[in-house]
């Protein structure tokens, strides 16, 4: 059965037919030809799988990240990051990495970055004497960040998946971000100073102070939210609610670009990709419903263990595996199929399910700046004119790094886990 439904899925995404609309065909398919089960039944599990309060989070997180687009948050962000790390060695580089680092704070949503930070970064390090296939590549790279800091839209929906801690998952994220985010500036440093790139910028104390003034009350968002979630005062879906009320009257009210004529445009274009990602979690429903009555996670699991015990072996093997599935599979539509079959050999060798969902989505993020499905890789060839192949080479630099950084994680997995204990969590 499930080889049936996974040839049958990839066969119909060949022809070209969206992923949620082949994963429920296939899944349908399979049901009808291979058990007894009502499909009545099936069209309930589809609806209970969006009866969930904690997936509320999901199209508030994204209505938050478009209201922060187009009430310009972003310019503040960029401002404030400027006048921070500018006049440090390939200053704008700094900026751009600093930027997205705060955007992702606040949006969760790396095409977001891609269409409004990393817009304005490429803009500002072209004009700076820095190549735009590099400020090309490192706008992408920083990027990815918005699937690791808190709040992820991805995160929220692999913690749902796994049945684990949302906040966990989501404050779990905040460490191995800010060393990527550190990892990423110390090349940028080395690299921009050895090709001589970009214009010195003198720092400025009073240009400091106005724009953390100016950029204050977007700079209180992450606060707000992760204080929050922390303290115990809301859950991850209030945070949401709260991310949304908050950035509507931050944009409307105090900065005042956005208009009230502006909101029903906003609230289409969340509606339109809140229900593409939703979709996809209808239809995974009865696909991972397959999974399990046809025992493919145990079957997974003992697969693994006869290959090793190890935790370490078994975390490279799906390192392995993550990258090659984020690259030809979209990141939500992976997690919710390849979740419910991989977390019984989790728990089975002993690791830990937060660290597992963490290092999955930062993984599966990869797949949003490498083709042949990179939404990240488009965006940004829209927005610069560079062909797919030549940011893709501008990409790998970055990449490397990241996996280096992935394989600590795996021999140092305190480093994601230990972190949560200081919270208290």
């Amino acid at each position: 059965m499930s080889i049936f439904l996974i040839m049958l899925f990839f066969v119909l995404m060949f022809f070209g037919i969206p992923i949620a609309v082949s994963l429920g065909i296939a899944s349908v398919f399979t049901i009808v030809l291979f058990t007894d089960v009502p499909i009545s039944l099936i069209i309930q599990s589809m609806y209970s799988s969006m009866n969930s309060f904690i997936m509320v989070a999901v199209p508030l997180f994204i209505l938050a990240g478009m209201l922060m687009d187009e009430g310009g948050i972003a310019e503040r962000i960029f401002d404030f990051a400027k006048n921070v790390v500018g006049w440090i060695t390939g200053g704008l580089g700094h900026v751009n990495i600093l930027a997205n680092l705060i955007f992702a704070g606040m949006a969760g949503s790396s095409v977001a970055e891609v269409a409004s930070i990393g817009k304005l970064s490429i803009n500002a390090m072209t004009r700076n004497h820095y190549p735009l296939r590099y400020a090309t590549g490192i706008t992408l790279a920083a990027s990815m960040l918005a699937t690791i800091i808190p709040p992820s839209i991805l995160m929220v929906i692999a913690a749902s998946v796994a049945g684990v801690s949302v906040g966990k998952a989501l404050i779990g994220g905040l460490i191995p971000g800010l060393i990527v985010a550190i990892a990423f500036m110390i090349f940028n440093y080395f690299y921009s100073k050895k090709h001589q790139y970009g214009k010195h910028i003198p720092f400025d104390f009073k240009q400091l102070i106005s724009s953390f003034v100016k950029a204050l009350p977007a700079l209180l968002a992450p606060v707000v939210l992760l204080g929050g979630i922390l303290s115990g005062y809301f859950t991850p879906t209030e945070a949401a609610a709260i991310a949304v009320l908050y950035t509507l009257v931050v944009s409307l009210f105090i900065y005042k670009i956005m208009s009230f004529k502006q909101l029903p445009d906003v609230f289409f274009r969340t509606a339109k990709l809140s229900g593409t990602i939703l979709f996809i979690a209808v239809t995974a429903k009865p696909a991972s419903w397959i999974f399990e009555y046809d025992g493919l996670p145990i079957r997974i699991a003992t697969f693994i263990s006869d290959v090793s015990n190890n935790p370490f072996v078994i975390m490279a093997m799906l390192f392995v595996f993550l990258i090659v599935v984020g690259m030809f599979m979209d990141a939500t539509a992976a997690i919710f199929i390849l979740v419910p079959i991989l977390m019984p050999t989790i728990n089975a060798v002993g690791i830990d399910p937060i660290f597992f969902v963490i290092y999955m989505v930062i993984l599966l993020s990869f797949g949003l700046i490498t083709p042949p499905i990179g939404v990240c890789l488009y965006a940004a060839g829209n927005i610069t004119g560079l062909s797919i192949e030549t940011i893709t080479k501008s990409t790998l630099p970055w990449i490397l790094l990241t996996f280096v950084i992935l394989f600590t994680f795996i021999v140092f997995p305190s480093l994601i886990t230990v972190p949560l204990t200081w919270f208290g969590l």
